[in-house]
């Protein structure tokens, strides 16, 4: 168990907030949050009498808030809570306590119709079972969510059209699932989620199964679909690496708990607690340094043409500074130089990164 990291991001406007949410499962979990009149029990104290009661504190006191456009990865081992939260946010499983906040109202306190056309129209969801509809073509399968929305045959096959050439599948509209590759099923599910428009988007280890070539490839995917569309994202992975790669921000999970919400570099190189710490201490600081972590103020003269993104990790950075002593600047998506990086402070990085890995 441990103490939570401030779960709210560094700026910007915030889509879905978590909020406290517990998931019990066992006889009678609302019990342990209806019978002290009210009165608020301190989460340590209520998790001893849940586990003294035989009961499983699938997710416990979890609160975090994710950024509109930010990708927020949870992860964790098996059995650590991840894949129940992404459950409990879209209400594919009730939280026995807490709220979950969308646009300003608790999800949790929708009707049921109410929570039909939400899931409807702003969410998207992508699992590790891909769950095509074996005997509908791709664009079938793509257009499934807007036939039950009642969208018009002509308008729903255009969008669904579209989303399947953003996902590289033009030319394969009339196969069936059985007919197309693991990655290839993997993209009708992901084009079948982006169909509706959703403003936030929910996946669950959906490269899991993937063999490891495809699985990179469909990270690439990922990433370039992200570029285009900005969409809110709660992702799930129990692949270190594979966080590491795709989030703005993880929250690494265990025994139903937050142990930490960070950046990736803020997890790797500064773990709240020992799980985290010894979770990462096998990652590669080239890996997770990036150019806007180090970055020098900036030398007055310096080319911005000769620049790189703040998210460029060292591994992708040593290459580029390769015969460039004075170094390539730092800019961020406007157009701000935010500093340098030159030879020298990516080896003091990776020395500060080495010294504090050993203690």
């Amino acid at each position: 168990m441990s103490t939570q990291a401030p779960s709210r991001p560094a700026g910007g406007d915030i889509k879905i907030s978590c909020r406290n949410i517990w998931k019990i499962y066992g006889r009678e979990p609302d019990s342990f949050f209806t019978a002290r009149n009210g009165e608020v029990e301190a989460p340590d104290s209520l998790h001893a009498r849940i586990i003294e009661s035989g009961h499983i504190g699938a997710a416990c006191n979890v609160s975090f808030d994710v950024e509109v456009g930010e990708i927020f990865v949870i992860m964790g081992l098996s059995g650590s809570g991840k894949s129940t939260m992404v459950r409990c946010i879209s209400r594919l499983v009730e939280p026995t306590a807490g709220q979950v906040i969308m646009d300003g109202g608790d999800l949790l306190e929708v009707s049921e119709k109410e929570l039909i056309e939400i899931r409807r129209h702003k969410m998207g969801m992508v699992f590790q079972n891909f769950g095509l509809l074996p005997h509908q073509t791709v664009l079938e399968n793509v257009a499934f969510p807007l036939k039950v929305q009642a969208v018009p045959k002509e308008e729903r096959e255009k969008r669904a059209l579209g989303v399947i050439e953003l996902v590289g599948l033009q030319g394969r509209e009339m196969s069936f699932p059985r007919e197309l590759s693991g990655g290839q099923q993997q993209r009708v599910g992901i084009a079948r989620s982006l169909a509706v428009e959703p403003e936030i988007w929910f996946l669950d280890e959906p490269f899991s199964a993937l063999d490891p070539l495809i699985r990179r490839q469909m990270q690439n995917e990922f990433l370039r679909l992200q570029r285009l569309l900005h969409k809110t994202i709660v992702f799930i992975t129990h692949d270190f690496l594979e966080a590491l790669r795709l989030a703005d921000r993880i929250a690494i999970m265990k025994d139903g708990w937050i142990e930490q919400i960070g950046t990736p570099s803020d997890v790797v190189m500064n773990p709240a607690t020992d799980y985290v710490a010894e979770f990462t201490q096998d990652v590669p600081r080239v890996k997770v340094i990036t150019a806007g972590d180090i970055a020098e103020p900036v030398a007055e003269g310096l080319d911005p043409g000769a620049s790189v993104s703040p998210v460029t990790t060292l591994e992708e950075l040593m290459p580029r500074l390769a015969g460039r002593d004075e170094g390539l600047a730092v800019v961020d998506d406007s157009g701000r130089i935010m500093g340098r990086v030159t030879p020298h402070t990516v080896v003091s990085a990776l020395a500060t990164a080495e010294a504090q890995a050993e203690t």
